[in-house]
C-alpha cells in the first residue's frame, strides 16, 4: 500500500511539473520546471513524511536554485511557482520555513506560501 501512495505521489509530482513548466520564466535563468526538478529530493521532508532533516541532495538542489536565481524578475517567478507547488503537494509551511537553515543557505525570499513575492 505504501509502494502504491508513493507512486501515486511521484506521478502527480511529475505532473505538477509539467503544469508548472507552463509558468517558466523565458529567460537563461532557472525555470519554474528545473527549480521544482531539483527539489524533488526534498519532498518528503517538505511533507512531513520523511526525515526530520533535508537529505544531503535535497540541500544540494535548494542551493543550485539560488546559484541560479540570479535576477530579481527570476526570482520573483520562483517565489510564485514555489506558492503554487507547496498548495498543490501538501508541503507543510513550517517545514518550508525551516529549509534554509536546516541547509544552511541564505534565501532573498522566505519559504512561506504566504509571502507576497511582489515585494
Amino acid at each position: 500500500m505504501e509502494k502504491k501512495m508513493m507512486g501515486c505521489l511521484a506521478l502527480a509530482f511529475g505532473l505538477m511539473i509539467l503544469v508548472l513548466n507552463a509558468s517558466a520564466s523565458p529567460s537563461n535563468d532557472i525555470t519554474c520546471e528545473a527549480a521544482v526538478t531539483d527539489l524533488m529530493p526534498c519532498q518528503p521532508f517538505l511533507v512531513g513524511s520523511g526525515p526530520a532533516t533535508p537529505s544531503f541532495t535535497c540541500c544540494d538542489g535548494a542551493q543550485n536554485i539560488l546559484n541560479q536565481a540570479t535576477t530579481t524578475a527570476t526570482r520573483r517567478a520562483l517565489c510564485e511557482c514555489f506558492k503554487n507547488a507547496a498548495k498543490a503537494f501538501g508541503i507543510n509551511p513550517d517545514r518550508a520555513k525551516q529549509l534554509p537553515q536546516l541547509c544552511k543557505i541564505n534565501v532573498p525570499v522566505p519559504f512561506d506560501p504566504n509571502v507576497d513575492c511582489q515585494s
